[in-house]
């Protein structure tokens, strides 16, 4: 099992190692968006969870005494690939006012 936040910290999601949700968490000023926005935003989270868990796996395999040969077989992230996805992701779906004007 693995977790991901989102950077505001308003959506939480804790997953199976395929990304699969166990609990999701989200905080009710973030129901007031689009929902597939809000769909969307979640899968990225499951997605990174995922990644995390993924990650954690290798480090488990590598401590055990796996070949670097065999590793690569598992198709287990690498903390690099983990690393550049997560800045991708961040610098795409940066969390942006969706308007200029506030409601009064």
């Amino acid at each position: 099992m693995s977790t991901a936040m989102s950077r505001s910290g308003s959506i939480s999601v804790r997953t199976t190692e395929q990304g699969l949700p166990l609990a999701v968490s989200v905080e009710p000023e973030e129901l007031r968006r689009d929902p597939a926005e809000l769909a969307q935003r979640i899968v990225r989270l499951c997605k990174q969870a995922a990644n995390r868990a993924g990650l954690a796996r290798r480090e488990q395999l590598v401590a055990a005494g796996l070949s670097s040969e065999m590793l690569a077989l598992t198709g287990l992230p690498k903390p690099e690939d983990v690393a550049r996805q997560e800045l991708a992701e961040e610098e795409e779906y940066d969390e942006e006012p969706q308007s200029w004007l506030r409601s009064v």
